[in-house]
């Protein structure tokens, strides 16, 4: 049980890639500490069963697509009259060697992490404003910064989101906003799917000695979107056991 909780009541958050994994659980942890949500994902039967079984609201849309990402926030502020909260979480892997990536590898994986990140984020900036307020959490990836074989469209993608972190940190400091992200080390479907040696391997590169629960990943989110975060911004916080130690 968490020692520290946070009141998320009257707040709008946007989660996207939440039908699942780490995104529903930072989801599940909104909702618990009351705030309206709104999951984003591009699978609509799976994102509409996350969002009922929640209590929150499931929204099926492409982060890629510019119209679709300006409809949910419309859609958002319609029904609640403000938005508080953007967690960038959507992704997808098209993973390859670099010489066999297609040119729909590359553009595909960029489109969702680095473009949905940004599409989302420059969708919220007039409501943020006009608020003076506003809380934006990226999700960005060890591979970013250290690179992994057979995944260099991915990495370049999350290297890209912490750039992306740290110049809409400074953009927006000025308005009361502010810009974080996490590299997170969960166990998720991803995950599960590594043969049991590869995974033991693995785990045992991690200082910790283990991979964390989505969960673990949704209260490192919580902080950086509550008011205690306050004066947190352009940080990328390494939530990975000590991996990137």
């Amino acid at each position: 049980m968490a020692n520290l909780t946070f009141d998320f009541t009257g707040r709008s958050v946007v989660v996207t890639g939440a039908a699942r994994g780490v995104g529903r659980a930072i989801a599940e942890r909104f909702t618990g500490a009351g705030a309206s949500v709104f999951l984003v994902d591009f699978d609509a039967d799976a994102v509409a069963a996350t969002a009922a079984e929640l209590g929150a609201t499931g929204i099926a849309a492409d982060v890629s697509d510019t119209a679709a990402v300006t409809a949910v926030v419309d859609r958002v502020v319609t029904d609640t009259g403000r938005l508080d909260v953007l967690v960038n979480n959507a992704g997808v892997l098209r993973d390859g060697v670099l010489w066999k990536l297609t040119d729909d590898d590359y553009e595909t994986v960029m489109a969702v992490h680095a473009g949905g990140t940004f599409r989302f984020t420059r969708a919220a900036v007039p409501r943020f404003r006009a608020q003076g307020s506003g809380r934006v959490v990226n999700v960005t990836s060890y591979t970013g910064l250290h690179g992994n074989v057979g995944q260099s469209n991915y990495a370049m993608a999350k290297a890209g989101i912490i750039g992306f972190t740290r110049t809409a940190a400074k953009e927006l400091a000025r308005f009361g906003v502010t810009v974080n992200a996490i590299s997170p080390n969960a166990r998720t479907r991803m995950v599960e799917s590594i043969p049991q040696a590869k995974l033991d391997e693995l785990a045992a590169q991690i200082p910790m000695g283990r991979f964390a629960e989505p969960s673990e990943m949704a209260d490192a989110v919580a902080f950086l979107a509550s008011d205690e975060a306050a004066y947190v911004t352009g940080v990328v916080l390494p939530v990975d056991g000590g991996l990137s130690i």
